[in-house]
């Protein structure tokens, strides 16, 4: 059996930042996090067991004693940010740096009359953040067939930006067909780069993996991405949480096993996989 684990796997760097953030603020005062600070259950579990509350919706707030917010990696809209400052409670941004870019852009390119195109899942967090940033009409697109439903006025133009974590080949086809249409766009290429390269190792390492496993929250979208990009590879690709959902009997002496996992994925949840997966060869 030999196991070969991407390079890629693990915390992206926004992740890893705002994960740094809240742990800073542990034990120094009230602290919330707006959603869930990750896409990892064992991750906010753990930092619910320190003192710090998930907010989901702000009408909460007026009931909860003051404190500070901390915004996380997938952001938040302008609207909601103010709404938590007029309430008094103090912001901490930990934003991923590339989601805030999308939001200067959106801000920017909106204030100037261009109505927005976002390619992304309209129910993800980062979605919904981006969308609040602009001041004109926002349309979503998460597949081909979506561009149709795109209403255009004469003088139109549009600022298109896609979420970081979209699929990147997905991508790339609905941008190919929106060039090829009449709608007049401006195309900022906002995919963060570490999801690229993820999304690409995984189809290589898919390719020569007998087995793959995926790592990550059942709620991670990039996660969610990188098992169906491995699964068009290698039929036989596991999508896991955590240790305890491995099924051991599944894999053979004669298996190459891949292994990667999404960008809210800590470093003990894929090691713990990798023990596991190795004493199967004991």
């Amino acid at each position: 059996m030999e196991i070969i684990v991407a390079k890629t796997a693990g915390f992206c760097f926004g992740v890893d930042k705002a994960i740094q953030k809240v742990n800073k603020f542990i034990g120094k005062e009230v602290i919330y996090t707006y959603g869930p600070i990750i896409h990892n259950q064992q991750v906010v579990k753990d930092f619910e067991s320190k003192g710090v509350k998930v907010i989901d919706d702000l009408v909460e707030l007026d009931n909860m004693p003051l404190g500070t917010i901390i915004i996380r990696s997938h952001g938040a809209g302008k609207n909601d940010i103010d709404i938590m400052r007029s309430k008094g409670f103090k912001i901490i941004d930990a934003t991923c740096p590339y989601v805030k870019r999308i939001h200067r852009i959106v801000e920017e390119s909106s204030q100037q009359g261009n109505k927005v195109i976002i390619i992304g899942s309209p129910t993800h967090p980062e979605v919904i953040g981006i969308k609040g940033w602009s001041s004109q009409k926002v349309n979503i697109i998460e597949n081909i067939q979506d561009i149709d439903a795109i209403v255009i006025g004469e003088e139109d133009t549009f600022c298109l930006v896609t979420q970081t974590t979209f699929n990147f080949l997905k991508y790339k086809e609905i941008v190919n067909k929106l060039q090829k249409s009449e709608i007049h766009v401006m195309i900022y290429e906002t995919i963060c780069s570490a999801t690229e390269e993820r999304q690409m190792e995984a189809i290589e390492l898919s390719k020569i993996a007998t087995k793959m496993i995926v790592i990550g929250g059942k709620h991670s979208s990039n996660t969610q991405k990188l098992y169906h990009i491995c699964k068009t590879q290698c039929k036989d690709t596991y999508y896991i949480e955590t240790a305890e959902d491995l099924v051991l009997n599944v894999f053979d002496d004669n298996d190459i096993i891949g292994i990667t996992a999404g960008a809210s994925t800590p470093k003990n949840i894929i090691e713990e996989v990798i023990l596991n997966v190795r004493r199967t060869k004991l």
